[in-house]
């Protein structure tokens, strides 16, 4: 059961994660292209042909960009508290032991450092498979930290968003997160350490009002989601019929939000030629 639905004026509003990486032999694109999870893993999760970037999580990012898939994981122990005592359809602790169970993650994002293409690097990134990749205590914790660390070993620092935006069971603590993130960016802006920022399908909410859209350069996969609002919430809100591709990656550049989009099939090899020119 989604822990919350609302249905007043005959609005659905489901709130259950979609399931990111396919579970079984096969996977079917939405165009109807049948593709093999073994073709779909070498080619890093991209439909053939269609170009389709089928969602991912971290385990799968990780993959794709450490050399080797070898890391070192920051902070993979820590777990959200219930300071609020938040209750909805369920107790907040319940709902956070049932997804940690779900899809064996401590909280909606991970960090980590490593190599990448023979480069020293710091990456977090998002899990939408955890409370839809929303944003509380743990995930501003947690970045903050790996922020850290990239200032201290003087390592560029990569974040990959994935988000519905900040997590409601926290309420104020969870929008604290935007402010703290922000602040420890400035951080690593001041320490000289190059921040790129990855947006990816769906960026949106406090996570796009804050440092999803901080970095030295921001960029993002074909076809992803960015922006504040739903577009379903903004057209209600202004009367009107919102562009062709509205919040689209595409849409987004050519309004000159993003730098530039890129494919994950090229994403390892362009990061490592941006941080080489940054060097």
């Amino acid at each position: 059961m989604s822990w919350f639905k609302r249905t007043d004026k005959g609005i659905l509003t489901p709130t259950e994660a979609k399931r990111e990486v396919p579970d079984g032999l096969w996977f079917k694109s939405p165009e109807g292209k049948i593709v093999h999870t073994r073709e779909l893993k070498n080619n890093a999760y991209v439909v053939p042909e269609e170009d389709y970037h089928v969602r991912i999580g971290s385990k799968e990012y990780f993959e794709i960009l450490f050399d080797n898939n070898e890391f070192k994981e920051l902070d993979a122990d820590m777990e959200s508290a219930d300071p609020l005592n938040f209750v909805d359809s369920k107790p907040y602790p319940k709902r956070i032991k049932e997804s940690q169970a779900k899809v064996n993650l401590k909280d909606a994002v991970r960090s980590a450092y490593g190599k990448m293409d023979g480069l020293k690097i710091v990456i977090a990134c998002m899990d939408f498979s955890f409370i839809g990749g929303s944003m509380g205590s743990v995930v501003g914790e947690k970045i903050s930290r790996a922020i850290d660390h990239a200032i201290k070993t003087k390592t560029p620092f990569l974040m990959i968003s994935r988000s519905g935006g900040a997590r409601m069971m926290e309420a104020g603590l969870s929008l604290m997160q935007m402010a703290k993130t922000s602040a420890k960016l400035a951080l690593l802006d001041e320490a000289k350490v190059p921040y790129i920022s990855l947006l990816t399908d769906p960026t949106t909410g406090g996570v796009t009002a804050s440092y999803a859209m901080l970095g030295d350069f921001n960029i993002a996969e074909p076809n992803s989601l960015i922006g504040f609002a739903g577009p379903r919430v903004i057209r209600e809100t202004i009367g009107k019929d919102l562009p062709k591709g509205f919040q689209s990656a595409e849409f987004v550049l050519e309004h000159g939000f993003l730098d530039f989009i890129v494919d994950r099939r090229n994403l390892k090899s362009k990061l490592a030629t941006l941080l080489r020119m940054l060097a």
